[in-house]
Order: structure tokens, then sequence, then C-alpha cells
């Protein structure tokens, strides 16, 4: 009962759930997802750290660089919640406009490097 209420908070805030349906798409790093939330960097580590903790989230280092994925290793219970997750939101026009914006992003960091 603990993982499950622990997992629904972590999916109870919109740009956590903003984040996990972008990631479902692609790896990014944290001033990717900075961009297209349009919210400070301390707040996207903040929600990154709760999704990780959760297993919803997990990350690989590339250089100075961290990377976050959905965590295709996570529990059954959380892997389901993925899957309905973007089955839900798939085709909401905020989460469309969001993955439009996706390649404008990744310029970001390889300007950065």
């Amino acid at each position: 009962m603990k993982d499950f209420v622990r997992l629904m908070k972590a999916l109870s805030d919109p740009n956590r759930v903003k984040i996990i349906t972008i990631l479902g798409g692609r790896e990014l790093c944290v001033c990717e997802l900075t961009a297209l939330l349009g919210v400070a960097q301390p707040t996207v580590s903040k929600h990154l750290r709760i999704l990780e903790d959760t297993g919803l989230v997990s990350f690989r280092k590339e250089g100075n660089w961290i990377i976050y994925r959905l965590n295709t290793e996570c529990q059954d219970q959380a892997r389901t919640m993925l899957g309905l997750v973007g089955q839900w939101l798939d085709q909401v026009p905020e989460i469309q406009g969001l993955r439009q914006r996706l390649p404008e992003v990744h310029n970001l960091r390889k300007a950065m490097v």
C-alpha cells in the first residue's frame, strides 16, 4: 500500500506528469526539461528526484551531463501507470506542444557543449 500511495503522490503534480510523458519519447537533461517546462532548474531537479525515488525515472551520466529517461525496469505497477499516463495524455494539446518543441531544446544542449 505504501508504494502505491507514493507512486500516486509522484503522479499528482502536473509538471511531474509532463516530465514522464516527455521522457517517454526521449532522454533529456535538466536544462532541456527546464527550457521545455519554463520552470526553474531547482524545481525540475526536485521533480526528477521525486520521480527517481519512486522508480519511474532513471539517469545516466554522459560527460558533465546527467541524462534522464523513463525507467524501463521499474516495478510492474509503476510500468502499468506509465503506460496509462502515456495513453491518456498522448493527444493532449499541451503535451503535443511540448513534443513539438523538443528539437529546439535538444539543440540547446548541443549549443552548451
